[in-house]
C-alpha cells in the first residue's frame, strides 16, 4: 500500500492540481492504511513532491512537520510561519492553512494523526490540554534546543518505522510515542502563560470561538456575550493584541472558510454561502468580492486553471 502510494506521489503531476487534491489519488489519502487509523509518519522527502502552491485548505487530522534542514513556508489562517533547521510546526486539526513554497525542504519528517488517536488507551483530554501547539489559539511553531534535537528525531524515526515497516500499525504504540514526543516538544514550546494580560486571554478565547462558530455567527455582540464583556471592550482587547478589529477578524475568517470550501469541495456557490452563514447568495458574493477583489465563481475558476 505505502509503496504504491509513493509511486503515485511521484506521478502526481499527471492531472490538474485541484482535481488531484480532491480525488481518490490524493497522496495524503493514499498514505492512510485504512479509514480507521488516520495516521502516517514519513521522512519529508518521501511526500513533498507537489510543485504547486496549496490554496486555503484544511484536514480533520493534526499535522506535524519537523525540518532538520531546509525551509518551509506556511500560512495558518492569515499568519505566515517560516520553519527552518531544527524547527517544528503543528497544524491543528481543522485549522485552515495554505502553502506557497513547498520545494525548499531537504530533510525532516511529516506526521499526520487523527485527534482520536491521542485519547485512545493512555490519553485524556485533561493531559492533552497541556499541549498548546495542538490548539487553534496556541503557538504552532517550536524551535528545538540543541540537546532536544536527538530525542525528538529518535521518536519521529520510531513513528516512521511503526508506520513503514509493520504490516499493521499498532495505534497504542503510536499514541505512546506521540505523547512522549509532545512532552519533548513542550520543553521548547512557547506556551500560554498564566501571567498573560486579560486582553491576551480574551483574544485567545475569541480566536477559539470564531474558529468553532464562524459558519453561523458573524456578530461581535454574540462573541462579546459569550466572553462576558461588552463589544467595545472585546474590540479594544483584540485590536491591542493583534492590531486588527474584532470585525476584521470575523470577516477574514469567513473569507478563509469560503476559500477553503471553494477549493476543497465541489459544492455550488449557493451552498457555500449557506455554509458560511449567509442566507442570500448575492450578498455572500458581494462580501467575497469586496474582500478578495474577485467573485467566488472567478476564484474557483482561477484555482481550476492553476
Amino acid at each position: 500500500m505505502k509503496k504504491k502510494a509513493a509511486e503515485k506521489i511521484k506521478t502526481y503531476e499527471a492531472k490538474g492540481f485541484r482535481e488531484k487534491f480532491l480525488g481518490e489519488d490524493n497522496p495524503i489519502h493514499l498514505l492512510f492504511k485504512s479509514n480507521s487509523d488516520h495516521f502516517f509518519c514519513l521522512e519529508i522527502e518521501e511526500i513533498m513532491q507537489m510543485q504547486h502552491p496549496v490554496p486555503p485548505s484544511k484536514h480533520s487530522c493534526h499535522t506535524l512537520i519537523f525540518i532538520s534542514s531546509g525551509q518551509h513556508v506556511m500560512k495558518l489562517g492569515y499568519q505566515e510561519f517560516i520553519t527552518t533547521d531544527n524547527e517544528m510546526i503543528v497544524v491543528p486539526a481543522g485549522q485552515i492553512f495554505s502553502l506557497e513554497n513547498v520545494n525548499n525542504i531537504h530533510n525532516g519528517y511529516i506526521c499526520q494523526f487523527h485527534p482520536d488517536i491521542l485519547i485512545g488507551k493512555y490519553g485524556s483530554r485533561e493531559m492533552l490540554n497541556d499541549f498548546d501547539f495542538l490548539k487553534i489559539s496556541g503557538n504552532p511553531k517550536i524551535s528545538l534546543a540543541p540537546e532536544d534535537i536527538a530525542p525528538v528525531t529518535s521518536i519521529l524515526e520510531r513513528l516512521r518505522k511503526e508506520y513503514s515497516e509493520t504490516a499493521f500499525t499498532d495505534l497504542n504504540i503510536v499514541q505512546s510515542y506521540l505523547i512522549a514526543l509532545f512532552y519533548e516538544m513542550n520543553k521548547n514550546a512557547v506556551k500560554t502563560s498564566k501571567s498573560i494580560s486579560a486582553a491576551e486571554a480574551i483574544t485567545a478565547k475569541f480566536k477559539e470561538l470564531i474558529h468553532d462558530q464562524i459558519k453561523t455567527e458573524h456578530q461581535v455582540n454574540y462573541y462579546a456575550s459569550l466572553l462576558n464583556v461588552t463589544p467595545n471592550h472585546l474590540n479594544k482587547c483584540i485590536k491591542t493584541v493583534t492590531g486588527k478589529s474584532a470585525v476584521k477578524w470575523i470577516e477574514d475568517n469567513i473569507l478563509l472558510e469560503a476559500k477553503y470550501l471553494l477549493f476543497q469541495t465541489t459544492l455550488p456557490v449557493g451552498e457555500i454561502a449557506t455554509q458560511t452563514g449567509f442566507e442570500d447568495q448575492s450578498y455572500f458574493s458581494r462580501f467575497f468580492k469586496k474582500l478578495e477583489g474577485i467573485s467566488p465563481v472567478q476564484y474557483r475558476k482561477m484555482i481550476d486553471k492553476s
